[in-house]
């Protein structure tokens, strides 16, 4: 195995045919050594094309919203009061 980073983390994903069809597609496309590679790196591949790996250190999960200067739902008001 060339990639030794430790992963204590485990996640369990349910696919149906197609997806899972797709996904060893890709993963034999790619020469992927594994599912959980494949799945590592298509995972790592969607979250840069969102930004999501290029955060900056002490960036919070409110800067990523669709409201941008202070419209969240603090200032809307409330039809029960």
């Amino acid at each position: 195995m060339t990639d030794n980073l430790e992963r204590p983390e485990r996640l369990q994903v349910m696919l149906n045919e197609e997806e899972f069809a797709a996904l060893d597609t890709w993963r034999f496309d790619k020469r992927m050594p594994s599912r959980a590679a494949a799945v590592r790196e298509l995972l790592r591949r969607g979250l840069a094309a969102e930004g999501f790996l290029h955060a900056n250190s002490g960036t919070r999960s409110a800067d990523f919203g669709l409201l941008s200067g202070g419209q969240g739902a603090s200032k809307t008001k409330r039809a029960d009061g």
